[in-house]
């Protein structure tokens, strides 16, 4: 495991996430640690690298962070984007291409077909880290988009489970329990 990269892209995260032209603000980085977090889990379970598949994770968002012109193809620019931060580490090539598939086919918005188990559990850990960040969605809610009460709770309840349906049929088996839960402290 190369634990080198690994902390270097997390500070580097953490960096961009803190400026000013970061539009989605340093709840982001929740948001990345989340993924983070949930892909390694879903690595271990389903087998997969987990080093491409953390590296993947810290870089998916890596684009739209960085520029907010880039989001609507932000998984097209942040795989160009990883390519050359990864190239700076001697990172194994096969490796790169690894890690650039999976931030390619990483969003449930768009109908991507994820061809390897580690672009499998990207793409899920994206999907259900807003299940680990639901006060940035509280916050979207009623402070950046300025919701009433009830509004508010039904747009996060809606985002929460259009979330869960992004997901593959083993992670929604997984994640089931913590769908439900999260579901019922909504109301």
């Amino acid at each position: 495991m190369r634990e080198d990269i690994l902390r270097n892209l997390q500070q580097e995260i953490y960096n961009r996430c803190q400026k000013e032209s970061n539009k989605f603000g340093i709840g982001c980085y929740q948001h990345i640690v989340a993924v983070v977090k949930n892909a390694e889990i879903l690595a271990g379970k389903y087998g997969a690298d987990k080093e491409v598949v953390m590296i993947a994770a810290w870089l998916h968002d890596i684009a739209s962070i960085t520029d907010y012109s880039l989001y609507e193809l932000h998984h097209v620019y942040g795989a160009k984007m990883a390519f050359d931060i990864l190239k700076k580490y001697d990172y194994d090539s096969k490796k790169i291409y690894l890690v650039q598939e999976c931030i390619r086919n990483h969003r449930g918005s768009v109908s991507l077909t994820k061809n390897t188990l580690e672009e499998l559990c990207v793409a899920d850990a994206d999907a259900i880290s807003h299940f680990d960040s639901v006060p940035s969605l509280l916050y979207l809610a009623y402070v950046q988009k300025g919701m009433e009460i009830k509004e508010g709770k039904e747009f996060v309840k809606a985002k929460l489970a259009r979330s869960f349906q992004k997901l593959s049929i083993e992670s929604k088996k997984y994640y089931q329990d913590k769908f439900e839960k999260v579901m019922e402290v909504l109301g």
